[in-house]
């Protein structure tokens, strides 16, 4: 990579470290200490743990498609300033609609197709691949660090202290991206999106592949969320406050034996094959949920799980940008991102409802039917593969 290449991936991998780890902050505390908000039920709780992606996934195409049109940074700017603000609101409630209500307006920042559009600009296409893999690499980072730091902020101040931490690394990110990410060059500011090439971007299939496996995977890491802290405390004994003593080693661990599986997944041509065993260890999670399950023996399928998420969160970006045409890649991104949120959204309110009514084992049948799901997917598109769209 150029210079220019350097600067701005490590700038908008450093925007993407902040601004995730105020968003996976809250996964492995909210079920737990949600219950001190009024009018709290799991349902409700599990339906703020997924607001955020509601909102997140009305707003990423119309907010992708803008940046398309006005250029990237100032979308990025204002969704940034309303993700802070949404976590302000959400710092001062008390009550769980409130919660809800703060998530929502977090959700309306919704930059994930701009930024990606963005990382896409200021790349070269030998280079994408690249970039994109340190993007979803730096999402893993955030990922690892929110689960054990998320634990020790709310031990020491509740939910509060999390959203208001986060609304600070808002504005930290604003000024990463003002500060150390370039402007790219005029030609590279697409005006508008060709009607034609978007319409081809949504008759691809493995368009759908790709945006239905981020959809899918965001599904299961929400609902897996919603009664695990909580099996956490009743199988193993660990108190809520001590629970990124486990998450730290295992997700340190997991990061870095996805890491050399994304390298040799790129190099050696086989990023399906990749893709799809990475859709067979999510189903750990669920399996980790049984009431079979405990010890040992439940760590051990959590790293499987962490290990497949952060490998997928690597490599299914990166195929999409290479395979959008560059007039539509905000609008690609977008959709991309729409699929991702929406997953948040479907994980946090059908896992919330069925662990109300069935428990952690509801919960865990839910994940192994979106498994199938998924794999009807995989196997109706077979003869379309990421790469081969992308070449």
């Amino acid at each position: 990579m150029n210079p220019t290449e350097r600067r701005a991936l490590a700038g908008l991998a450093s925007l993407y470290v902040f601004r995730m780890l105020g968003l996976f902050m809250v996964l492995p505390v909210l079920t737990v200490y949600g219950t001190g908000y009024q009018h709290s039920t799991p349902a409700l709780l599990g339906f703020a743990l997924g607001a955020y992606g509601l909102s997140q996934a009305l707003l990423q195409m119309p907010m992708g498609t803008l940046s398309d049109r006005l250029g990237r940074k100032p979308v990025i700017y204002i969704g940034l300033l309303l993700f802070a603000l949404g976590s302000v609101v959400a710092a001062q409630t008390d009550s769980v609609y409130g919660l809800i209500a703060g998530r929502v307006l977090q959700g309306c920042g919704a930059i994930a197709a701009a930024t990606m559009a963005l990382v896409a600009d200021l790349t070269r296409d030998e280079n994408r691949g690249k970039a994109m893999a340190v993007i979803g690499a730096s999402i893993g980072v955030a990922f690892m660090l929110a689960v054990i730091i998320g634990p020790a902020l709310a031990g020491a101040g509740g939910l509060s202290a999390i959203f208001w931490v986060t609304a600070v690394m808002a504005l930290v990110g604003i000024l990463i991206v003002w500060r150390l990410v370039p402007t790219p060059p005029p030609g590279e500011r697409h005006i508008g999106v060709r009607r034609g090439n978007f319409r081809k971007l949504l008759q691809s299939p493995g368009t759908w592949k790709l945006v239905g496996g981020v959809f899918f995977s965001h599904l299961l890491l929400t609902s897996l969320f919603v009664p695990l802290p909580l099996l956490l405390v009743d199988r193993l004994g660990l108190p809520s406050a001590e629970h990124w003593r486990l998450y730290g080693p295992l997700m340190a661990g997991a990061f870095l034996i996805m890491l050399p599986l994304m390298r040799m997944a790129e190099r050696s041509g086989r990023v399906p094959q990749a893709l799809g065993l990475g859709l067979l260890g999510l189903g750990a999670g669920s399996l980790a949920l049984l009431p079979g399950f405990g010890g040992a023996a439940m760590i051990a399928l959590l790293a499987v799980f962490f290990i497949a998420f952060n490998l997928l969160e690597a490599l299914l970006p990166a195929q999409l940008t290479r395979a959008a045409p560059p007039e539509a890649r905000g609008a690609a991104t977008g959709l991309y991102a729409t699929l991702q949120f929406l997953g948040t959204f479907a994980g946090g309110s059908l896992g919330g409802d069925l662990f109300g009514h069935g428990g952690a084992s509801a919960v865990a049948v839910m994940g192994f039917v979106v498994l199938l799901l998924w794999a009807l997917l995989w196997w109706l598109l077979r003869d379309h593969s990421p790469q081969t769209q992308a070449g």
